[in-house]
């Protein structure tokens, strides 16, 4: 038997000052997905997420609330892990950079790096962002504020170590060029290229002297370990890098696939990288960024009164119906966009008009004219039967390769191209007419071919809505675990001896559009 593939996924770790919002959650999701889907093609996957707790930020914000930034950690960590209990992410490991076995190995590889000539002594001035963590220079503040998320900076000068970026920056350059399915999409690379890194790559202070609540530098106690530097090595010290145990790491690294929103795209398309070459590591072989859930007025923000929480989304509409318009809305390319009015609309209309109406519609005929008995695939489509084969077929590939390519998006959008064509399929071949005119082959046929195109929707949908994937090949009465599987996708005649449930079940209720328009604006201000 041959060793299976292995996929090693991570998110970044989340920076605990708040409850998570839909977009903070997005990108645990959209991994989780992923993760799902290479787990039903065989894969033997690893997801890695977990909490960045360092930094002046999470000092302050503590101290503003009475707590020491332990107590706001362990209490944060502890939120982090219940919301993505909640969500059903299957993660594998969920790190905190506060443990032992994260804080000893940045020490040792900080070590290494001011062995190694990487990292010198010097004295930093420059703007601070304190949400972002991030220096900037002057030329690079827009309107005198932080470029990344337009807040008030500070001038600043104390002792610190650096990091030599520019003995690396045309290694990277030509890392860009060799390794095209590096970044992902295309133009994040350009945006690297041609914003920071051919402009001329700064050296990156990597120790503050101003605050404490970080990791110490043990050749120099009085710095600690600039958070990004020591929230970065979180993907290799999770998986044992430079312990007494590092078989996780030989078994998982490089990583197949790093996921980041855009606002932090620089930290790990540029520094990270260069992390590891001077750690002499191969780096991963994709990092997937994606973009923003916006609002109609620009960011979420709770002075804005525009914040979507997840737990109010599942409450009250449902794990599935949330995870799919949060995949469903970021596209490739540009931000997305949530509004109380697109997520009942997309509720309705795409859930439960068409996913629930056709798995009900579908019961009901088996019921009425096979008493529940699917019938059998007689082997010899007519024209009609024969086209919409053809077509299933070809969707099923597209759907294969949009989640191949990480689009979730655009294979939600090939599953529902095949959800609205199966619905057509009633309308063109016209059952009850089928059973009126006594046509019982024809009939079969049609019954045959409804009953299998949703068990491949069904399965399609695995990585994405799993309770409700499930739920319809319980309602289809399918128990085999040899039809639940992504390789029974690409045959028509695999069904026999199944029996639907005696009546369907409605997979979501169809909503007041006003009332819960209504319902979702009211919580986002309060």
């Amino acid at each position: 038997m041959s060793e299976r593939k292995k996929f090693y996924i991570t998110t970044p770790i989340y920076y605990p000052s708040g409850k998570f919002h839909i977009g903070t959650a997005y990108t645990t999701v959209l991994a989780d997905s992923i993760k799902r889907y290479k787990t039903l093609r065989g894969y033997d996957t690893f997801l890695l997420t977990g909490t960045d707790e360092h930094g002046q930020k999470i000092q302050t914000v503590a101290e503003k609330n009475g707590k020491t930034p332990q107590e706001h950690v362990d209490l944060m960590a502890e939120e982090a892990k219940k919301l993505w209990k909640l969500m059903d992410i299957q993660y594998d490991d969920f790190i905190r950079t506060t443990e032992s076995r994260h804080t000893k190995v940045v020490q040792k590889i900080f070590d290494r790096f001011m062995e190694t000539g990487d990292i010198y002594k010097g004295n930093y001035e420059g703007w601070y962002c304190m949400p972002c963590e991030t220096y900037f220079t002057k030329t690079q503040l827009v309107d005198g504020k932080c470029p990344d998320c337009g807040r008030e900076v500070k001038l600043m000068k104390e002792e610190a170590y650096f990091f030599n970026m520019k003995k690396y920056a045309d290694r990277l350059i030509k890392y860009y060029e060799d390794h095209p399915d590096f970044i992902k999409p295309e133009y994040r690379k350009t945006e690297m290229l041609n914003n920071f890194i051919k402009p001329g790559l700064e050296d990156l202070c990597v120790s503050r002297t101003s605050f404490d609540w970080g990791i110490q530098v043990l050749k120099d106690p009085k710095h600690v370990v600039y958070v990004w530097l020591d929230a970065l090595t979180n993907y290799i010290t999770a998986l044992g890098y430079m312990s007494e145990n590092e078989e996780l790491f030989e078994k998982y690294w490089p990583a197949d696939l790093q996921i980041v929103g855009k606002d932090i795209a620089r930290f790990h398309l540029i520094y990270w990288p260069i992390f590891l070459m001077a750690l002499d590591l191969p780096l991963p072989k994709t990092i997937l960024v994606h973009n923003w859930i916006m609002m109609k007025d620009g960011k979420m923000s709770k002075s804005k009164g525009n914040v979507i929480y997840p737990e109010l989304l599942i409450n009250r509409y449902g794990l599935d119906a949330t995870k799919y318009y949060l995949l469903k809305e970021v596209p490739e390319s540009q931000d997305g966009l949530f509004t109380p009015e697109g997520f009942i609309e997309r509720f309705n209309s795409n859930l439960c008009n068409d996913l629930g109406n056709l798995l009900n519609r579908t019961i009901a005929m088996c019921n009425k004219y096979f008493k529940g008995e699917v019938p059998k695939y007689n082997g010899t489509p007519n024209e009609v039967d024969k086209e919409f084969e053809e077509f299933a077929k070809k969707q099923v590939e597209n759907v294969e390769q949009k989640y191949d390519e990480y689009n979730i998006a655009s294979a939600l959008q090939e599953i529902w191209e095949l959800i609205a064509r199966t619905n057509k399929y009633i309308d063109e071949t016209l059952p009850w007419t089928l059973a009126k005119e006594n046509e019982e082959e024809k009939l079969k046929s049609v019954i045959y071919h409804l009953i299998e195109n949703l068990r491949k929707i069904a399965i399609m949908l695995l990585p994405v809505m799993a309770n409700t994937a499930n739920e319809i090949l319980r309602q289809l009465g399918i128990e085999k675990n040899n039809l639940k599987t992504w390789e029974s996708l690409s045959k028509y005649d695999q069904i026999t001896q199944v029996k639907v449930i005696e009546k369907g079940e409605p997979l979501f209720m169809r909503l007041n559009t006003e009332e819960e328009i209504d319902y979702i604006k009211s919580s986002m201000k309060s």
